[in-house]
């Protein structure tokens, strides 16, 4: 608060105009340069693609290089330049900005641009993240699969500069703008990189708690294989083109990664009531696995069934039903010795694909129902703390970007409103006989 508070005594009286971007300055497109035109060492290139994978907002060095000979032949940065990425799978990346801070130039590629300017650069990519800006270019994405923007549709697009008059006042207030937000930033990333390796930690601690409260190393059980504790009854097939608002309850073999904890009460996803007659279903309490995975470790991820009713399931599922805990039976098949013992029942292809009748071999530990509840509810509360969406670290994690990003949205709309280049115009006979802050 006391940042903002200095801020806005920055900008007490100081006039704001939203200048478009290209009466601030060029764009210049890349060209010619693939992945493959990279070498050891030589001259220094940036590849578009990396401003998504490599890159956060600025940088001063580069990861690849390319030949000299090649390098001039391409488009290159001049310290100051504002990289951007003008081609993405989807809008929220597209004009992805990387503010380029090294002495030396640095080539470029295709599919990606260079605006140059005189304004402060790290100022111009923190202001291409903010609200205001994705709304403006929502405006001019055009493509289909691969979404662009030209730079004439971006040049239309108006960027607040603080006191436009007075250049020198101008950069002082947008260095300003750039220290909290570097300091904010810094802040926000310290924190996030302490809570995620907390989570972690956590993660890994139940990860071992749970396969040592499973392997029952101190006790007397009996291990029997899961074809010989209940039987595996396979779903049938579905599309996600078969999906409606309301009709059928039914569980996609990919939704298990991606929707699904250990058990689940109600199903995501639902498809037309006349297919009910084709569909193969598991029952309340079965276990529900799928036979393909990207990963070992994957393929045959399972999922308790605890919803009232019967549920739908993929031809790339399996019911396993048994008169077992199904949420013990899903937490064994979780554990590290179960992921050993189903290995060698995987066929190892580009998809993985689990070999039911092998993996009916696969023992788990079958102690009393009183014993598995009680590991369950043990499992339960510390499953919660550890990957709850709602609760904990998470939460948290997800709470300060949010923060982070409402400052910076807060810190470049600036403290009063601002008028566009037309209503500076149209009122500027009414500052020619006042002294403005920005011409001190």
């Amino acid at each position: 608060m006391s940042e903002l508070t200095l801020l806005e005594k920055l900008f007490q009286g100081v006039d704001v105009e939203l200048k478009t971007l290209g009466t601030l300055g060029e764009f210049i497109r890349g060209n010619g340069m693939q992945k493959k035109d990279f070498v050891e060492t030589g001259f220094p290139a940036i590849h578009y693609g990396q401003i998504y994978t490599k890159y956060n907002l600025s940088t001063e060095k580069t990861f690849t290089f390319v030949s000299d000979e090649l390098a001039k032949k391409l488009k290159k940065a001049k310290k100051n330049d504002l990289l951007l990425a003008t081609t993405s799978e989807n809008d929220e990346d597209v004009v992805k900005p990387l503010a380029w801070l090294g002495e030396e130039e640095t080539a470029i590629s295709g599919d990606m641009m260079l605006f140059r300017h005189n304004q402060n650069v790290k100022y111009l990519a923190y202001y291409f993240q903010t609200a205001a800006f994705q709304e403006q270019k929502r405006k001019y994405i055009t493509g289909a699969k691969v979404r662009r923007v030209s730079s004439g549709d971006l040049s239309k697009i108006t960027a607040p500069i603080p006191c436009p008059e007075n250049p020198k006042k101008s950069l002082e207030i947008q260095a300003e703008i750039v220290r909290i937000l570097d300091t904010f930033t810094s802040l926000t990333t310290e924190l996030t990189t302490e809570l995620t390796t907390e989570l972690s930690a956590r993660k890994r601690q139940f990860k071992h708690y749970r396969d040592e409260l499973l392997s029952f190393k101190n006790s007397e059980v009996e291990w029997k294989p899961l074809g010989e504790i209940g039987d595996f009854i396979r779903g049938k097939r579905f599309t996600k083109a078969d999906y409606v608002d309301e009709g059928i309850d039914v569980i996609h073999y990919g939704e298990i990664y991606t929707e699904y904890g250990v058990s689940a009460n109600h199903a995501r996803s639902q498809v037309r009531a006349e297919m009910a007659a084709s569909l193969r279903y598991a029952e309340p309490n079965d276990v529900v696995i799928t036979d393909v995975g990207e990963t070992v470790e994957d393929v045959g991820k399972a999922v308790a069934w605890l919803g009232n009713d019967k549920v739908a399931i993929h031809d790339h599922c399996y019911a396993f039903r048994h008169s077992m805990n199904p949420k013990f039976v899903a937490y064994c098949m979780q554990t590290t010795n179960f992921i050993v013992g189903k290995a060698k029942y995987v066929v190892r292809a580009k998809v993985k694909t689990l070999l039911i009748n092998g993996f009916s071999k696969v023992c788990i530990p079958v102690p009393p129902l009183e014993e598995q509840e009680r590991i369950v509810a043990i499992l339960d509360k510390f499953d919660t703390l550890t990957s709850s969406i709602s609760e904990g670290l998470p939460r948290e994690i997800k709470l300060r970007q949010q923060q982070y990003e409402y400052y910076r949205d807060l810190l470049l709309n600036f403290p009063k409103p601002v008028a566009t280049e037309v209503q500076y115009e149209q009122e500027d006979h009414q500052h020619n006989h006042k002294e403005s802050p920005c011409l001190t």
